[in-house]
């Protein structure tokens, strides 16, 4: 054999060498990704974590604590939007009862909840929905538009019936959410929407607690009573300054209030008037038994509540209305402990 060919052939061998030695390189490396994800998700387990927790730390912040509505145009959709505004801000002057349309049946407007216009971070704005929706509701198990889930709040929250979608006044609320969400991403969650994070105490709340909270608290703003604190010439004539919280003029038994974790949630993040998600001043323990003892009070009930969640699995753990999937008591479910 020449030596040229026993160069060339040498040279064919360490080339083999290398390439199964690039291979080799390569597998350890997806080895030892493979091994981080696996290593970080036991953390994230460990540490109580979820997926949901770590999209949260992907949320484009925009809702700020002092957003600023911008003007609206003078254009049929700039009037629009605006009428939109005035819905949701006098609720009860243009849609309440006694009014010509008379579709809520109580006398709160739409920021009793959804504060500031509804633009208030972690007190369910409304910036970003349009961008949002349509969206799978597990109460209804089917994914609705937004117009479906105003209606939902009309008869819910606002013991009342829906409207019709292509009314001007749902068409009016829909431009005031494009109006205030122009800013916002579409598809794509914004730190502020929902409420803020909170831990469930392990244990049933305590009604008697909580009604301690609310006399020190919370009745100054809306009564002793729950009563809340009636409008009076040029400030919210005919409707609130604070709203009733239980009673015949408030938000029903199916509505999203009436549920423990979601109240405590908005308390914790809206309560007292004036704090925000920043300075809570009610800790987790406080609000979850303050949202107990007002929710333990009577109000409006909402008809069919048995046709909610028609995949039971999907019904949340603190809906107070039956039927159930599980044999936990009705009482459970109302006050806990959830830790089933």
């Amino acid at each position: 054999m020449k030596q040229n060919d026993v160069d060339e052939k040498t040279l064919s061998d360490v080339g083999v060498i290398l390439r199964n030695l690039n291979r080799l390189v390569a597998l350890c490396i997806i080895l030892l990704i493979l091994i981080a994800v696996w290593v970080q998700r036991n953390a994230d387990s460990a540490n109580g974590n979820t997926s949901e927790d770590r999209d949260r730390e992907t949320e484009v912040t925009l809702i700020s604590d002092d957003f600023e509505i911008s003007p609206f145009d003078d254009t049929e959709e700039g009037r629009m939007a605006e009428y939109g505004h005035r819905l949701i801000t006098e609720t009860f002057a243009l849609l309440g009862p006694g009014t010509e349309l008379a579709i809520t049946g109580n006398k709160l407007s739409c920021s009793s909840c959804h504060l500031n216009g509804g633009t208030k971070p972690y007190a369910a704005p409304y910036v970003g929905l349009s961008g949002v929706f349509p969206i799978y509701i597990g109460r209804e198990d089917k994914v609705v538009s937004l117009e479906e889930r105003i209606n939902g709040c009309f008869e819910r929250s606002m013991n009342g019936k829906a409207i019709a979608v292509d009314s001007k006044e749902m068409r009016a609320m829909i431009s005031y959410i494009k109006h205030i969400s122009k800013e916002a991403p579409i598809g794509k969650r914004i730190a502020g929407q929902g409420f803020v994070d909170f831990d469930v105490p392990d244990r049933a709340a305590d009604r008697k607690r909580g009604a301690l909270i609310y006399r020190s608290t919370c009745s100054s703003c809306h009564g002793v009573n729950g009563e809340g604190m009636n409008g009076t010439v040029g400030n919210r004539e005919d409707g609130y300054i604070y709203p009733p919280l239980w009673g015949d003029d408030t938000y029903n038994d199916g509505a999203g209030m009436a549920r423990l974790i979601t109240a405590a949630k908005f308390i914790k993040g809206n309560m007292p008037l004036g704090v925000t998600h920043k300075a809570p001043l009610l800790s987790d323990e406080e609000a979850y038994d303050v949202a107990a003892y007002i929710n333990s009070h009577s109000r409006p009930m909402k008809a069919n509540k048995e046709l909610d969640y028609p995949d039971l699995s999907k019904k949340p753990k603190d809906s107070p209305y039956p039927p159930y999937n599980d044999n936990i008591p009705q009482e459970q479910h109302r006050v806990g402990p959830f830790n089933f």
